[in-house]
């Protein structure tokens, strides 16, 4: 284990549903006798996989379940996968909050753990004691925290309230001073969970700009749980996928996110909406489907980079006289919002409809695009004054590929590449004497 920072080896967690505590003395008395003898706990064996979605016939569900990887010293390991795939229960299990039910972890070094916000703080204390205190729980003496005080202050922007108790600070103002104290204090191994969400987007880029320092420039380990996957993808070379409480796949980030975005979200060519009331809209406008179509009008869930894509819908119009106009935004797996377009033409036209059923077509061009899982919103709105009508965020999906073949429409650059479009743009070679 000499650069492994982080070892799970077999790592389950089992809950009771349903009551606070174990459960009856019957069941601690049976606990007891088991663990005396060095045998299993006997209501593990009846404990279910984690399963929100669907009635269970045990009180016991497995959090988590022979969960096992390692971590290097200086990694950056990302954690994804649903709510309820069991993300915070490893982390306060690693965080030492709560013990694990079955196997072992091994750590070498000093963990500080952002779980939640004001986690380690005291809210009656002020933010220059809460700074003092968290040190000394790592193990720091006082000088040590006082060469990293004016660093950890000037970091969090917090300086004005540092001798105010933080009961009185709001939920950013928490985190901003958490997270200074656990990145600035030196830990070997640093843990954080969603809580980052909680700040602005300035401080939230300072924060994977710090934890990629003391990653890269420091040596030290990070692990970080987060549902920004733009975020893990630039943070987290390598990234564990987490899937009803166990390890359903190990590998690099970018595959990671593919593999959760795929299984979760999906390739979706087509949705409508039969009932006008339910469908997006208001009493003027209704939508009544998008699809994703090829060249030959044909429903499709993939297309061939060297195909035109086509993002079809079609609205319903309750009321005539409507001066409108047409948009479509297009985002790929990580979150990113690659294309925003709307009718030019018809928003200068400014042309009076009539009620009716109006099918509006937007062709892009197949190799614009990244290869990968991509997802469109539609939206309708009007002008003077402007005001959207309806606006469905992620109405489809479809699959970019260029197939490698001997046609392939990039040669040997096919794939996984870096870019978030990649056009093919023309290219002029001169000899020059």
């Amino acid at each position: 284990m000499s650069n492994i920072a982080i070892r799970v080896e077999n790592l389950g967690k089992l809950y009771r549903l349903g009551e606070i505590g174990t459960g009856t003395l019957s069941h601690d008395l049976n606990r007891a006798w088991a663990r005396l003898r060095g045998k299993e706990d006997p209501f593990a064996k009846i404990g279910e996989t984690n399963d929100r979605a669907t009635k269970g016939s045990s009180d016991y569900v497995w959090s988590l379940k022979d969960v096992s990887f390692d971590v290097k010293q200086g990694e950056v390991l990302g954690i994804i996968g649903r709510n309820g795939a069991g993300k915070s229960t490893l982390l306060k299990i690693l965080s030492k909050v709560t013990a694990p039910t079955t196997g072992r972890i091994k750590v070498k070094g000093r963990i500080a753990s952002l779980l939640e916000v004001g986690t380690g703080f005291h809210p009656e204390l002020t933010g220059r004691e809460n700074i003092f205190l968290n040190g000394a729980i790592l193990g720091m003496t006082k000088a040590e925290i006082r060469s990293k005080f004016d660093e950890i202050v000037d970091f969090s922007g917090v300086e004005r309230y540092i001798d105010t108790p933080v009961k009185r600070y709001s939920s950013g103002m928490y985190v901003r001073l958490a997270f200074a104290v656990a990145a600035f204090l030196e830990p070997e191994i640093l843990i954080v969970d969603e809580v980052l969400a909680v700040g602005d987007a300035e401080f939230q880029k300072k924060c994977l700009g710090r934890m990629k320092h003391v990653s890269v420039n420091d040596g030290r380990t990070v692990l970080f749980v987060s549902h920004n996957m733009e975020a893990l993808n630039r943070l987290c070379d390598r990234s564990v996928l987490l899937a009803q409480g166990r390890v359903e796949k190990i590998a690099d980030t970018d595959t990671i996110i593919g593999s959760y975005v795929q299984k979760n979200f999906g390739s979706r060519g087509t949705m409508s909406w039969s009932d006008d009331n339910d469908s997006p809209g208001n009493d003027i406008i209704r939508l009544l489907s998008v699809s994703i179509i090829n060249e030959g009008h044909d429903i499709v869930e993939r297309i061939d980079i060297k195909r035109k894509i086509g993002i079809s819908f079609t609205y319903k119009v309750l009321k005539p006289g409507q001066r409108f106009t047409h948009g479509v935004n297009i985002y790929n797996h990580h979150g990113v919002h690659l294309i925003s377009s709307h009718d030019v033409e018809q928003a200068n036209k400014q042309i009076a409809v009539a009620t009716g059923v109006y099918t509006t077509t937007v062709w892009i061009p197949g190799d614009l695009l990244a290869e990968g899982l991509l997802t469109v919103g539609v939206a309708i709105m009007k002008y003077e004054p402007f005001e959207v009508w309806l606006h469905e965020e992620n109405a489809v999906s479809f699959t970019v590929i260029d197939p490698i073949t001997g046609d392939s429409a990039r040669g040997y650059y096919t794939g996984s590449f870096p870019g978030v479009v990649r056009p093919l743009l023309q290219w002029d070679a001169v000899v020059e004497e």
